[in-house]
């Protein structure tokens, strides 16, 4: 086959190229991604996880690469080709406005995950992920204050919507955010999204944007699902709105969506 009519593909992780029900990546899945390579096309992951938090289970599938930190972070063929950070004074502008609005952050980066733990976590939801973690044995450094600590994004769970405007009033100044449903927010520096790692790896390799595909099923996937005339929701995807706004709606990630797109377009 030729380069230039090769095709690419990018997907999403939780909710698109796992399942749905139990986080568990379908037999269906793995089988379509390697055909799909085997044919001659380029599968990436496009994910708003840091490199570190790709686990082993993802990337022993076998992708040509890796758009990490909604794009702040990218590997093609085993090699890095991008890494945008953020300085030490930022993350410390970030971290003292979290203090003292009693809001839970987590910082990550391509090397490791830091929560603040000068205080005990709040948040339900943050509480968990913590434990996730630690039961993963992920490194978690507690020094957020030394000189040597950056991150290249952050998320945070806050309790009112008054910390959420409080807080913004300094992230804003150098970060996006994104809803990502109840009192969750992901924030991304500015300039930086799915769609710009996405653009940067089709002109890495010379691939037209219109052999280009996108798989996702929530808000942060929306800068890569609408930057292609080619993009796909699974059928878990929330919220429903991105149904309305790609060009394909597969079936749910765990009923064999990724494969049922995958063949509706001709990869396999």
């Amino acid at each position: 086959m030729e380069i230039a009519m090769r095709k690419i593909a990018f997907f999403d992780i939780d909710g698109t190229l796992t399942s749905e029900i139990d986080g568990s990546v379908p037999d269906s899945a793995v089988y379509a991604i390697r055909a799909a390579r085997a044919n001659g096309n380029l599968m990436f992951i496009n994910t708003g996880r840091c490199f570190q938090n790709v686990e082993k289970r993802f990337r022993a599938i076998g992708f040509d690469g890796y758009v990490c930190g909604c794009g702040t972070n990218i590997y093609c063929d085993g090699r890095e080709v991008l890494h945008v950070a953020q300085t030490h004074e930022t993350v410390m502008k970030l971290l003292y406005a979290a203090r003292e609005l009693n809001i839970d952050i987590l910082f990550e980066s391509r090397k490791e995950v830091a929560f603040d733990l000068s205080r005990p976590l709040r948040h339900p939801n943050a509480i968990k992920q913590y434990q996730h973690f630690l039961d993963r044995d992920y490194q978690m450094p507690e020094d957020l204050e030394n000189p040597n600590f950056f991150c290249d994004k952050f998320v945070i769970w806050y309790e009112s919507e008054a910390q959420l405007v409080a807080f913004r009033e300094v992230s804003d100044r150098s970060f996006d955010c994104i809803d990502r449903g109840g009192t969750f927010r992901e924030f991304v520096p500015h300039g930086y999204s799915k769609a710009t790692g996405l653009s940067y790896v089709l002109e890495h390799y010379g691939i037209e944007r219109e052999n280009a595909y996108a798989f996702g099923d929530s808000n942060n996937d929306l800068p890569m699902l609408t930057c292609l005339q080619n993009s796909v929701a699974m059928g878990n995807s929330s919220p429903a709105s991105l149904f309305d706004l790609v060009s394909y709606v597969t079936a749910n990630a765990s009923e064999n969506g990724i494969r049922r797109a995958l063949e509706h377009f001709g990869f396999i």
